[in-house]
């Protein structure tokens, strides 16, 4: 009942000081240990060895978690708006398809990501396992009644399973499991007003709602990848926790679906929609709203939709699979020639003659990825999807990253300067990236270039991470990394890796290395211990326990 619920909170911080001089007496006491941690944190993480445009891009933009667009609730629970406004924050409720792209929080302060995860299927989630994607204050209201997001919905199962695999808590994945499943499972259940995949195919055909705040009708490659993501990660949690069964169905809707997308939804340069723009029986299958809000009465065709244009979201979904260790949803190949599409069509060298009607975030001389392009050999729908000239930061490092991890390092990091330039400090705050709203979250997509540069790999309950940097195998590489339980840098020199561990500890069951080859000697904490060496992998006979560094020399 909304009338029982408070009308204020405190925020976390009240509830851990009485008044502003009792913070900063804290501080006083403690100065010399907070400034040193910082110091370290700072000195490890300007120490990475990142181009320096990829490295400004990930410093930059993690001063956004200590900006009004974040907050604790009381209980230390994270939560955040989209952005900021002048008085007010921007867009409320964690809205869940826009931190779909923000990597700094899982990484850098992982117990907060894990509460947002709490949040949304703790007060978000229908008794159906759909989900709304704002989380109402204070907690305990009833939540809103619009309909479930694919990205969002899709995401948060992503980010589940990334979760897990950064903390290796298999209580926690006990405990939220039921949700996660039922989450999932609400693609086909038949109370899906929206039918997404009513007959479980592993292919989303119906009406589905995104983070440009319309909805797609008919497949597409953009928000499919989101479910099949969703799939291959649940398949692989159902699997751990022994239900063959379940892991084994989504395995089946995962490769079907993976199928269609790479033989239907390419066209030969990119990924597309599926839809016939002129077919309004498809919307009046879904009552009147759906034909009001999509038909276009004057040109006879549905509004909103991607059709045949080049999306720069087409394989977002990727992005998270090369990131957190899914197996690939697109063939290497047709992402590769996708790619080149999106740098061909989408990013523009100067948007001196490129027409913009909507925000302008990139302007004159400046460079940038536009949201969707539409070249001249397809006809451009009258009302095309929402915001497709417009360059958005978060967006724009979204494909950089994925080109980058797909051996596009040129043009990737070319797209990420292009974003950097325009926020130079002479004409934007470069700690500032604005979309809706100031400090706004999709820019923390830019903290995916550091475990993508270092070939950071993670996966905690099984006792591995790993390294594989994509420089040149014989020139030393240097970097932050950070998990749940630990974090520090890596050194990877031509004939010796040390992995540094400035707080917590690795509990390591097996630890993977680039180009390991000869005689191995591992020590940790300075003493040696025994490994077998399978594909450049360290397997020890045991989890081993490193407080201080892991030292793997070869010759």
């Amino acid at each position: 009942d909304d009338e029982a619920c408070p009308k204020t909170w405190k925020n976390y911080y009240a509830s851990q000081f009485d008044s502003a001089r009792a913070v900063a007496a804290y501080a006083l006491k403690n100065w010399d240990a907070l400034e040193a941690k910082t110091r370290l944190f700072a000195e490890a993480l300007y120490a990475s060895d990142l181009p320096e445009a990829a490295l400004d891009a990930v410093t930059a933009n993690i001063s956004l978690l200590k900006s009004p667009t974040c907050m604790r609730l009381e209980n230390g629970e994270f939560y955040a708006f989209e952005g900021c406004n002048m008085n007010a924050g921007s867009c409320e409720g964690s809205c869940t398809h826009v931190w779909n792209y923000a990597f700094a929080l899982p990484f850098l302060f992982p117990a907060l990501e894990r509460s947002m995860r709490e949040l949304d299927y703790g007060y978000n989630q229908n008794d159906d396992g759909g989900m709304v994607f704002r989380l109402r204050l204070p907690l305990g209201r009833a939540r809103g009644s619009f309909r479930s997001c694919v990205d969002g919905l899709m995401g948060g199962v992503i980010k589940f399973y990334r979760e897990w695999k950064l903390c290796g808590d298999e209580q926690w994945l006990r405990a939220w499991w039921p949700r996660v499943k039922k989450s999932l499972e609400y693609a086909w259940a038949p109370t899906n007003a929206d039918r997404w995949d009513p007959d479980k195919t592993g292919v989303i055909t119906g009406r589905q709602h995104h983070t440009l705040d319309m909805e797609l009708f008919g497949p597409n490659s953009w928000l499919e990848g989101f479910y099949l993501g969703a799939l291959n990660a649940a398949a692989e949690m159902a699997e751990y926790l022994g239900e063959a069964d379940a892991a084994e169905d989504y395995r089946c809707l995962f490769e079907n679906g993976r199928r269609f997308c790479n033989e239907k939804l390419f066209n030969g340069e990119y990924y597309e929609q599926k839809v016939d723009l002129h077919d309004k029986t498809l919307l009046e299958s879904y009552g009147q709203d759906a034909v009001n809000a999509y038909w276009n009465e004057e040109t006879g065709e549905m509004k909103y939709q991607i059709d045949h244009g080049c999306s720069i979201d087409q394989m977002t979904a990727q992005w998270h699979a090369n990131i957190i260790g899914l197996d690939d949803i697109f063939d290497k190949a047709k992402r590769k020639k996708a790619l080149q599409s999106l740098y061909r069509y989408n990013f523009k060298a100067c948007m001196r003659d490129f027409f913009n009607p909507c925000r302008v975030f990139c302007t004159g001389d400046e460079a940038g990825a536009v949201i969707c392009e539409y070249p001249d050999t397809v006809e451009k729908p009258a009302v095309p999807v929402p915001y497709c000239q417009e360059c958005m930061t978060g967006f724009e490092y979204q494909l950089a990253a994925l080109m980058i991890s797909e051996g596009m390092q040129e043009e990737g990091l070319r797209l990420v300067r292009a974003v950097r330039d325009r926020y130079d400090g002479k004409k934007r705050n470069p700690w500032n990236e604005v979309e809706c709203g100031s400090n706004y979250a999709r820019s923390m997509a830019s903290y995916s270039l550091l475990p993508l540069y270092s070939g950071f790999r993670f996966d905690l309950p099984h006792g591995m991470i790993g390294f594989s940097p994509l420089y040149p195998t014989n020139r030393p590489f240097r970097c932050l990394w950070s998990a749940d339980s630990a974090w520090g840098s890596v050194d990877i020199m031509p004939e010796q890796a040390t992995i540094r561990i400035e707080e917590g500890h690795l509990s390591l069951q097996r630890l993977e290395l680039p180009c390991i080859t000869g005689e191995v000697c591992i020590t940790v904490d300075g003493k040696p211990v025994q490994a077998n060496w399978e594909n450049s992998a360290a397997v020890f006979a045991e989890r081993i326990r490193a407080e201080c560094e892991i030292v793997v020399s070869w010759k």
